[in-house]
């Protein structure tokens, strides 16, 4: 495993934290935009540069779709750390009699629930492996726990092609393409751009869909033969749960907060909301993160049952977006810049140049999986790599779904690789990124050859 111990060094001496990189990419771009393009004002260009960051940074309409992913992440979060998730957990823990068993069941239901949200997946699959490692050591099953991590964090390699990714939600959005290309592209270019475009087009897609499909048997069948060829390791874990408050010393109002009839009536309410407002996105399948979020919001409250499960899975859930808060206005000053400077433009013409009209997604996957290493955020990656997708893609006469799940796929793929979303994972299972990496590497390989071909082929 001489491959996995060379990429874990270079990612630990070579690769700063995430937010330090945006910080890196940033000077990169302002520095390119400098030297690459022409002041469009008689001033300063590097003043006018600095003018169209600032202006990216605190765009309106970005800062809210940065919430919104945001909220995607944590409520899927807190849905998994409600009770009912728990008993699912444990329930589906003690199917395990091996390794075998172990990755095969954990892959499958991470993917599964990965599809319908990536918060969702990514802890859902930590908790699964964690408990699933907890039940083989009370019950002396050998068992080798980093495979059966590694299984675990396989939701991150389909997420961005299922209900919760970043791109084909936010195109599902009426006037999101188009209001993102305002100010790049041309008259004639902005009126071949749609209105939105529906999840029938791009996530229940039949291709997407059977691409998804492939992967849900193929990459069970991968891990079942590594499962063969290795050995069961060592692991000692103390069993994992959430701290929850009690009753103890609650009085007056504070009692609140723990009315299982106040709080599940208030779940009833919002979910009746839900159905009333959305029933006919819901029939035409137009799901946007507004719509997702508020479901996922009524459901999280319900299933915790009242206001305190609820505020303390929050207040752990919302730990992981930390990172993302704060990169994601750096990513928007990155499009500000290469918006404004013409440098969209400039690099969609480059791709156009060497790419045809069956060439193209190839390359937005290669690239938008490089882009990811360094960009390891979905929306984040939107931000800055989705207008020069929709501008080559209408020059080239390519499907603007494919051309954006093309992105969706390079950049879900080399999660596998990198390992900033693998944190609250490992947090979890107590593993280590070098543990869990000769195992997601082959896994990467794997997806990246079914993601190509049907590319190519579908």
């Amino acid at each position: 495993m001489n491959i996995t111990k060379t990429v874990e060094t270079i990612f630990r001496r070579y690769l700063p934290s995430p937010f330090t990189i945006a910080i890196l990419l940033t000077l990169l771009t302002i520095i390119l935009a400098l030297f690459l393009t022409e002041p469009s004002r008689d001033e300063n260009h590097l003043l006018s540069i600095l003018s169209f960051w600032e202006a990216g940074i605190w765009n309106n309409d970005l800062l809210v779709f940065a919430y919104q992913m945001m909220l995607i992440l944590v409520l899927g979060h807190v849905l998994v750390l409600s009770k009912p998730a728990n008993k699912l957990i444990v329930k589906l823990s003690k199917n395990v009699t091996s390794t075998t068993s172990a990755v095969i069941l954990v892959s499958i239901t991470t993917m599964l629930a990965a599809f319908l949200n990536w918060g969702l997946g990514l802890i859902f699959g930590a908790i699964l492996a964690r408990k699933v490692g907890e039940y083989a050591q009370q019950n002396n099953i050998p068992l080798n726990y980093p495979l059966v991590g590694a299984a675990g964090y396989v939701g991150l390699m389909v997420w961005h092609g299922g209900i919760s990714g970043s791109a084909p939600i936010k195109v599902a959005e009426s006037n999101h393409i188009l209001n993102f290309m305002q100010g790049v592209s041309t008259p004639e270019i902005l009126s071949q751009i749609p209105e939105h475009i529906n999840f029938n087009q791009t996530i229940f897609s039949w291709w997407n869909l059977v691409l998804f499909g492939v992967l849900l048997l193929v990459i069970p069948l991968v891990l079942k033969q590594i499962a063969k060829t290795t050995q069961p390791t060592n692991f000692n874990l103390q069993t994992y749960h959430l701290d929850s408050h009690t009753l103890e010393d609650i009085e007056g109002a504070e009692k609140l907060d723990y009315s299982k009839i106040l709080g599940v009536g208030f779940g009833v309410v919002l979910l009746a909301a839900f159905f009333y407002q959305y029933w006919g996105n819901l029939k035409s399948l137009n799901i946007t993160p507004n719509m997702l979020n508020f479901f996922m919001l009524s459901l999280a409250i319900i299933l915790h049952k009242n206001f305190s499960n609820f505020l303390n899975a929050l207040e752990e859930a919302i730990k992981g977006t930390s990172g993302i808060l704060i990169q994601f206005p750096l990513y928007f000053g990155i499009m500000g810049i290469m918006k404004s400077t013409g440098m969209v433009v400039m690099i969609s013409d480059f791709f156009v140049s060497i790419a045809t009209e069956t060439t193209l997604p190839i390359f937005t996957f290669f690239s938008a999986g490089l882009v990811n290493i360094f960009v390891p955020s979905g929306g984040g990656q939107w931000a800055i790599q989705g207008p020069i997708v929709v501008e080559s893609a209408i020059k080239l006469g390519v499907s603007l779904p494919k051309a954006i799940m093309a992105l969706a796929y390079g950049d879900q793929i080399t999660n596998m690789l990198q390992p900033f979303w693998a944190l609250p994972l490992l947090g979890i299972t107590k593993l280590k990124a070098k543990e869990i990496l000769p195992y997601t590497l082959i896994l990467m390989i794997v997806g990246i050859t079914v993601y190509v071909l049907g590319l190519l082929l579908l």
